[in-house]
């Protein structure tokens, strides 16, 4: 079995709301099967916060290449990083999603 690491973003209101959508739209085009070495293939998610003047696509390249981290397991949580306000849609904050997943 291989594994291919996978990130996403999406603007919603909320993380739960963002990474239903994603998963959704991952499986309707790789299908329903598991192992599509995507998000599609996660049931849950996990935040990771940013450290002390970090910013959130920093925290996201820092914890994709971290050969540790936890968001590497394949079977475990997406992990995801809120970048905070979508200066495009008020109300609506954008979500960066990455991980691991079997393929």
């Amino acid at each position: 079995m291989d594994a291919r690491q996978f990130q996403a973003t999406k603007s919603a209101r909320a993380a739960v709301d963002a990474f239903m959508s994603l998963a959704a739209q991952a499986q309707e085009e790789h299908g329903w099967l598991p192992c599509t070495g995507t998000i599609g293939d996660k049931v849950d998610f996990c935040m990771e916060e940013p450290r002390d003047g970090e910013m959130p696509l920093d925290c996201v390249k820092r914890c994709s290449e971290a050969p540790d981290h936890w968001s590497r397991g394949v079977w475990g949580p997406a992990a995801c990083v809120d970048g905070g306000p979508d200066p495009m849609k008020p109300g609506f904050r954008i979500f960066y999603f990455f991980g691991m997943a079997a393929s």
